[in-house]
């Protein structure tokens, strides 16, 4: 049994007088121990302010000024592609003098469960407001990166676990986050941090590149550049046959932008098909070991770029039974239900054998590569098919026979080695920028284990294995 004794006077020395013993079990203790060595400062001494966004929820409209939330605010890195709301112009002059959040700024989550990551806002973002969600933090005499590096490390991630409150929806409270004990490095090492992260956001963006000229490739090839997918008339018309043969007649379905969709894609010279008879769906189900660990993929998984993050690693007896797929390197999942269509990821070599839920299906082609099938299954042509496939009424999701009557074009060979070799050289831009991030992450960690020589030594030698030169 481990327990730690706590003087009154200690209890009684905090603002709060917390007197739980979760908050003084030996784990962080001991953390405190290890950064006292390192005569840290307090959060509040290195912030000019300390605030969060609003806490009421404003008028959202469909355009408009954006409106921020923690889901874009990843690990070292805003992530502005997940979504995000829009406000009022005028409702945002009224909420940023609140927080006024401009670049080097360091935003954190705040609410919610999981990681509390945080990240520095970028030199090119553009003018927005925050939700309550996330804590805004002004700083002065640190460095922002190597700030937000440390708090998203080990010993940042214990304190503000150690914060948290409440159950069902787990909150920091300002106060707790301006107690934070920050480590004062020395400025060579701080700025040697900011070097990192900087390197691994500008691969972030070049990846994001890749990906966006995978799909100007698709749309030219498929001459869609110049059609209308919405087409705005407010009516269609059908024979009876049409309504028997889909077996639908929810005026949803008959929509004339679904009509121009498929027919665009019958246009494409080198020919279409089924995706039934271009590519496999892999249903077979997969029974977990119970005593054997696995890596486990789920829809919150999925990013908006086809990236694949924090999975569950578990054993089988702890899995849902939803865990029910195992994948191989080159599948390509697609989420069956309205909502998250948009949820399509690429199975490379760091997640083959995992299994993912029976929420995804499952494809694979011997005619169209693994990397020109993902942008299909994310390209707004096939998107649309796969919602119009829909249906239910609690749960909406396409069906089996739907899905495998979804209309694919024959891409030409020259376009999929052309998207093939885009889509790699994203995937490994992106493999390339999680990597400096963890090796941000755990040199700090090292440089407060042991010592800044140590710990940038070991970063040299981590740069040098992923061929990467600051």
């Amino acid at each position: 049994m481990r327990f730690t004794i706590e003087q009154l006077s200690n209890i009684k020395a905090r603002f709060d007088s917390r007197i739980d013993a979760e908050f003084y079990q030996p784990l962080y203790k001991e953390m405190d121990k290890l950064l006292k060595k390192k005569n840290p400062k307090a959060l509040s001494e290195l912030a000019i302010k300390i605030t969060d966004g609003t806490h009421f929820t404003p008028s959202y409209k469909s355009l408009g000024t954006p409106f921020l939330s923690a889901i874009n605010v990843k690990e070292n890195f805003l992530d502005i592609n997940c979504g995000f709301q829009f406000i009022s112009k005028e409702e945002h002059q009224i909420l940023y003098k609140r927080c006024a959040p401009v670049a080097g700024d360091i935003l954190l989550r705040k609410v919610g469960v999981g990681p509390r990551y945080a990240t520095v806002i970028p030199k090119d973002i553009f003018e927005f407001s925050l939700f309550v969600s996330v804590a805004l933090l002004k700083i002065t005499n640190i460095n922002s990166y190597y700030l937000s590096t440390f708090i998203n490390s080990k010993y940042g991630q214990l304190q503000l676990l150690r914060f948290n409150k409440g159950i069902s929806q787990p909150d920091l409270h300002l106060e707790d986050i301006a107690t934070l004990q920050v480590p004062i490095l020395s400025i060579y090492f701080q700025n040697n941090i900011e070097t990192i992260i900087e390197k691994s956001n500008k691969y972030e963006k070049m990846a994001k590149n890749y990906l966006d000229s995978s799909n100007v490739i698709l749309a030219k090839e498929l001459r869609l550049e110049d059609i209308k997918l919405y087409k705005e008339l407010t009516f269609s018309i059908k024979n009876y046959s049409d309504v028997k043969d889909a077996n639908r007649f929810d005026a949803e379905y008959f929509q004339p932008k679904y009509d121009e969709t498929i027919k665009s894609i019958k246009n494409y010279f080198n020919g279409y098909a089924k995706l039934k008879n271009i590519a496999k769906i892999k249903d077979v189900n997969f029974i977990p070991k119970s005593k054997e660990e696995y890596k486990y993929i789920e829809l919150a998984n999925i990013a908006k770029s086809g990236e694949i993050n924090d999975c569950t690693l578990d054993f089988g007896e702890n899995l849902p039974t939803r865990a029910r797929r195992i994948v191989s390197t080159g599948d390509v999942l697609v989420s069956s239900i309205e909502g998250s269509l948009d949820s399509v990821a690429l199975i490379t070599s760091d997640n083959n054998n995992s299994l993912c839920s029976t929420g995804f299906y499952v494809i694979t082609s011997n005619s169209i590569n693994s990397e020109t099938l993902f942008c299909l299954m994310k390209s707004e042509f096939i998107q649309m098919q796969l919602k119009r496939g829909c249906s239910g009424t609690i749960l909406t999701a396409i069906n089996k026979d739907e899905f495998e009557s979804i209309i694919l074009p024959r891409i030409n060979d020259n376009v999929q080695i052309q998207i093939k070799e885009n889509i790699q050289e994203m995937y490994k831009l992106k493999r390339q920028s999680k990597q400096l991030l963890e090796i941000a992450k755990r040199g700090v960690e090292i440089a407060i284990e042991q010592d800044e020589d140590i710990a940038t030594n070991w970063i040299n030698q981590e740069l040098q294995k992923i061929g990467v030169e600051l």
